[in-house]
C-alpha cells in the first residue's frame, strides 16, 4: 500500500470523487481519500491522500488555496457559474478602474452566504439537492478571508483575477458578490486551482500521467511522505524508556523546554517516525495531535527485533 500525498491535476468533467474512483483502480488500493472538493467544471490541484496519509485529509483541507477565476459581468445565474440558467443579463456600466477597485475591496475578512448549489447539508440534506427540487433555505453567513488579490486581465465583461484565500471559501459566490457590488451582476465563467499548501498546479498529475508511472514503476518518486509533508516541523527522538507509551498514543515527557504548542515530528527510539506531537509547557510534555503508526508497524518491528 502507498502511504503519502499525490498531487493530482483534476480534469474538467470529473468531481471529486471521481478522481478517487479512478485512482483507486489505477493504484489498487482502497484507502485514498481527497482534499477538499472542487466543483466538476473546476480544473486544477487536487492533493490526494493514499493509505495511512488519509488522516492528513482534514489538516490539508485546513490550508490556503490560490486559484485563477474569470468572472462575467452582467450575467446571474441561480448555481452562480456559467452552467447554470440565467436569471438576469443587464448592462456592465462600471469602467474597468472601477471594477478593479470593486474587486480589490474584498480584501481581508469577509461574510460570505454559501450558494444553494453547494455540497453543505442543512437538515441532513445536500443544499443542491434542495435547489434541483427548486426549494431554496436559508444560509448562515460564513467568515471566510481572502489574503491576496490581484487583477491578471480586463477584457469587460470579463475579468481574469489571482485569489488566495481560506478554507471554506467559494469563488462563485465572490464572483456573484462583486457583480452584485457592482450593480450588474456577475457569476463565474472558469476556475483553476493553482496551489493547495505546498502543491503547485505545474507539479501536478493528470490521471493518464498517474497510470503511466505506475506502468513505469515509478509512482513512488511523485508522492510526498507523511514525514514530508511535516517537514517545517523539528524532530524529537525519544528514549527507549518512552517507546510504550508512544505505540499506545500517550503523552511523553519533554526533555527539553520550548514555546507552548510547538508541533514536532516524533519518533521512537528505533527511529520509526509515530506521528505528529505538540508541546504543552504547562505539563512539560508532548501530547499526541494525529499517529501514523499502526498497531502492525509495531507488530512487523518485534518480528524483525532478534
Amino acid at each position: 500500500m502507498i502511504n503519502g500525498v499525490i498531487n493530482i491535476y483534476k480534469e474538467k468533467g470529473y468531481t471529486s470523487h471521481d478522481v478517487v474512483a479512478k485512482l483507486r483502480g489505477i493504484l489498487r488500493q482502497k484507502k485514498i481519500g481527497h482534499t477538499g472538493t472542487l466543483d466538476p467544471d473546476a480544473e486544477g490541484v487536487l492533493p490526494v491522500c493514499l493509505g495511512k496519509a488519509t488522516k492528513l485529509c482534514d489538516l490539508l483541507t485546513d490550508k490556503r488555496k490560490t486559484y485563477e477565476a474569470v468572472l462575467h459581468l452582467g450575467i446571474s445565474t441561480d448555481t452562480q457559474d456559467m452552467t447554470g440558467t440565467v436569471l438576469e443579463e443587464r448592462e456592465v456600466t462600471a469602467d474597468p478602474a472601477t471594477v478593479c477597485s470593486c474587486i480589490e475591496g474584498f480584501l481581508g475578512e469577509q461574510q460570505q452566504i454559501p450558494p444553494m448549489y453547494s455540497a453543505l447539508k442543512v437538515n441532513g440534506r445536500k443544499l443542491y439537492e434542495l435547489a434541483r427540487e427548486g426549494k431554496e433555505v436559508e444560509r448562515k453567513p460564513r467568515r471566510v478571508v481572502f489574503y491576496h488579490i490581484e487583477i491578471l486581465e480586463t477584457d469587460l465583461p470579463l475579468v481574469r483575477f489571482q485569489v488566495t484565500c481560506s478554507k471554506g471559501t467559494y469563488i462563485r459566490t465572490l464572483c456573484h458578490d462583486i457583480g452584485r457590488k457592482l450593480g450588474c451582476g456577475g457569476c463565474m465563467e472558469s476556475l483553476l486551482r493553482t496551489r493547495v499548501e505546498r502543491f503547485d498546479v505545474k507539479d501536478a498529475m493528470r490521471l493518464s500521467e498517474v497510470e503511466e508511472a505506475v506502468g513505469a514503476g515509478c509512482i513512488l518518486s511523485h508522492v510526498v511522505t507523511i514525514e514530508q509533508m511535516f517537514s517545517e516541523y523539528g524532530e524529537i527522538h525519544a528514549p527507549a524508556q518512552f517507546d510504550k507509551m508512544l505505540r499506545n498514543g500517550n503523552a511523553v515527557p519533554a526533555q527539553e523546554e520550548m514555546e507552548d504548542g510547538t508541533r514536532v515530528r516524533m519518533y521512537d527510539s528505533g527511529q520509526r517516525f509515530i506521528g505528529l506531537y505538540e508541546y504543552e509547557k504547562k505539563r512539560e510534555q508532548f501530547r499526541l495531535i494525529t499517529m501514523f503508526c499502526t498497531p502492525e508497524d509495531f507488530a512487523e518491528s518485534r518480528k524483525e527485533t532478534p
